[in-house]
């Protein structure tokens, strides 16, 4: 993984277009970060929060990025371009043209963080893909193209819909339920510097569970459910136990078992793990300041000799914006 900056990047390489000619005008995305898994709905629930990428993408002769905000080292290379890959690939699929497109992107995701980058990105390249290949797909298509590359649809759906997104998938078909949770829903989400691969995350998974580890998720990912749409704040402390993931990832993952211990304090309603980690998402107290409650984990973290960026943010009942134009 290359150095990150916040500095501004540029990247070009000369690839001609194989298509008819410009056709279509730009189109600009915008999608916000999400956190899956939510302690107890693993694979089967996320939420989008106010954290965004946005993309604007036009017709040219040659490929460029033009990269603003967080990871841009990351966000600026063409090589192995999640975005690029999944463009091109989804339209030779579908028998379209590929035109090379220059892109303007400003980052606000942390990448590799568990905060569902790699599905904006997929998610994005599938949209650039319906737009200028003018495919005929809805919603329903976008999520589960998306699902399908993640390999779960937790995150896409999320992320295109917004909101508490509740999803199952089975034989590449995908069921996405968006949830606009009642109440408001302040977060803060602990950064670590370090970056952890899903694909290593999900080694240390065991390949069995016992029925009491299946049924305690199941009873609590019912409860985390009716927290949300009843805005139950207070069913939440036990509604994000988990025995699936997180006490088998909490070793890759030094914040979460530091953070679990706060629940229950004043201003933090509840921690889980965000995503596959090593990020980890807080459920605040809605009554006590923002800032109270974030001096108060930096406090924390600091005795505990241990070090994460805070970000406050909240959840984003709106997904991903499409403009044309």
């Amino acid at each position: 993984m290359k150095t990150k900056s916040a500095a501004k990047a540029k990247t070009k390489t000369r690839r001609t277009s194989n298509s008819a000619g410009n056709l279509t005008g730009p189109l600009k995305l915008i999608l916000p970060a999400t956190s899956a898994n939510l302690g107890p709905a693993f694979d089967a629930a996320a939420l989008a929060f106010d954290i965004k990428f946005e993309i604007t993408a036009k017709p040219a002769q040659e490929y460029s990025i033009d990269a603003r905000g967080r990871d841009t080292a990351i966000c600026g290379e063409l090589k192995n371009n999640l975005i690029v890959k999944t463009y091109e690939d989804l339209l030779r699929a579908q028998g379209r043209p590929v035109t090379p497109l220059a892109f303007t992107i400003k980052n606000e995701i942390p990448i590799g963080k568990g905060c569902g980058s790699s599905a904006a990105a997929r998610l994005a390249g599938i949209a650039l893909s319906v737009h200028f290949g003018k495919l005929a797909w809805g919603d329903a298509e976008i999520i589960a193209e998306a699902s399908r590359l993640e390999h779960h649809p937790d995150n896409a759906a999320a992320c295109w819909v917004g909101g508490v997104a509740v999803a199952r998938m089975a034989a590449n078909q995908v069921q996405a339920v968006k949830i606009t949770p009642k109440g408001k829903w302040p977060l803060l989400l602990a950064v670590p510097k370090e970056e952890l691969s899903t694909e290593k995350a999900r080694a240390v998974l065991p390949e069995t569970y016992s029925r009491a580890d299946v049924v305690s998720n199941i009873q609590n990912s019912m409860l985390l459910l009716t927290a949300f749409t009843e805005g139950y704040q207070g069913l939440l402390a036990g509604a994000l136990e988990d025995r699936i993931h997180q006490p088998y990832r909490a070793k890759l993952c030094p914040l979460l078992p530091a953070l679990q211990t706060l629940t229950g304090r004043v201003g933090i309603l509840g921690v889980a793990l965000s995503g596959a980690g090593p990020s980890v998402l807080i459920f605040l107290d809605s009554r006590i300041s923002v800032g109270r409650t974030r001096a108060g984990v930096e406090a924390f973290l600091k005795a505990e000799g241990l070090s994460a960026e805070l970000l406050a943010t909240t959840i984003a009942n709106r997904g991903t914006v499409r403009r044309r134009g």
